[in-house]
């Protein structure tokens, strides 16, 4: 039977608890029947620190369960001593990972205190981010298309941009180019490297629907559809998508139907695509410049068709 029986899931951390808090926020997700909080106990470096951990641990007439990412062995150990004694389930979070590593490689962790995310992937995110915004929709120069790792191409309201943030997001340098039926794509698009390049289309009926709540929100009435050349009706539409399926084709790249794709399995679709054609294309060149054993069964072909 479902409930609403609220628990309160107190991060315990001698940084700033972010970790705990990722975790405590995709265990939340996996109980939609319970009211799930999140509290940070944050830069845990003394005794008198856990004291007070303790003393709201008391306090707290919600059932508790406490995420540990101490990295003090001392203080590690009292959080999990003290759990015990208030009879609080304790999740031991960075522990099993540390042994983990440390059985495979014998190297003893560091146990240092120290935020987790400033390295040179959180600057890589900031930088691919803005990336992505100076090349959204059509804006990507030459050099932008050949410094980005993904290049999205399709029609109007297919998802590039929001794709594209979201792939910033995640760290890949990506621009997006807008087809238009009629209009020559830029020349750049058949310099740059295939593998980079996935289209991008979309259900019809479903671009009409994204379109006219597009022009409603513009303030043009869908009498207005034929001043905007045709832009949220259904049969130019399917004109207009057959076009730039050809110039798809063209550009040799394959092509990924976002109509019933989440923000997150779309982007990670294109990852996928992406990385696969990348890695065909590296084993065919080095393997027609003699620098590599013989293509394993299917590669040529992964490397030449999207």
């Amino acid at each position: 039977m479902p409930t609403t029986e609220r628990v309160v899931i107190h991060v315990v951390a001698d940084s700033t608890g972010d970790t705990g808090a990722r975790v405590g926020r995709a265990v939340q997700a996996q109980y939609p029947d319970l009211d799930v909080v999140v509290v940070r106990h944050p830069r845990l470096h003394s005794q008198e620190g856990l004291d007070d951990v303790v003393e709201q641990l008391r306090a707290d007439p919600d059932p508790a369960v406490v995420f540990c990412t101490v990295v003090d062995e001392v203080l590690h150990g009292q959080v999990i001593d003290r759990c015990a004694e208030l009879e609080i389930p304790c999740a031991d979070l960075l522990t099993p990972a540390l042994d983990a590593v440390t059985a495979r490689t014998a190297a003893e962790p560091a146990r240092l205190v120290q935020p987790v995310g400033l390295a040179a992937d959180y600057f890589e995110r900031i930088h691919a981010m803005e990336f992505a915004i100076a090349n959204d929709d059509g804006h990507a120069t030459p050099e932008g298309l050949a410094e980005a790792q993904i290049v999205l191409v399709g029609a109007s309201r297919t998802g590039k941009t929001p794709l594209s943030m979201y792939l910033g997001y995640l760290g890949y340098r990506t621009a997006n180019i807008p087809l238009v039926a009629g209009v020559p794509p830029p020349p750049e698009l058949f310099r740059i490297d295939p593998w980079k390049v996935v289209g991008l289309t979309i259900d019809p009926e479903r671009l009409v629907t994204i379109r006219r709540r597009r022009v409603d929100l513009m303030g043009a009435g869908r009498q207005d559809a034929g001043r905007l050349g045709g832009y949220a009706d259904l049969a130019r539409i399917v004109d207009e998508l057959d076009d730039i399926t050809q110039v798809q084709r063209r550009l040799g790249c394959p092509v990924l139907d976002t109509t019933t794709l989440a923000l997150e399995e779309a982007a990670g679709r294109i990852i996928d695509l992406v990385t696969a054609r990348r890695r065909a294309r590296t084993v065919l060149s080095e393997h027609v410049d003699g620098r590599s054993d013989p293509l394993p069964p299917g590669a040529e072909t992964e490397a030449r068709e999207p």
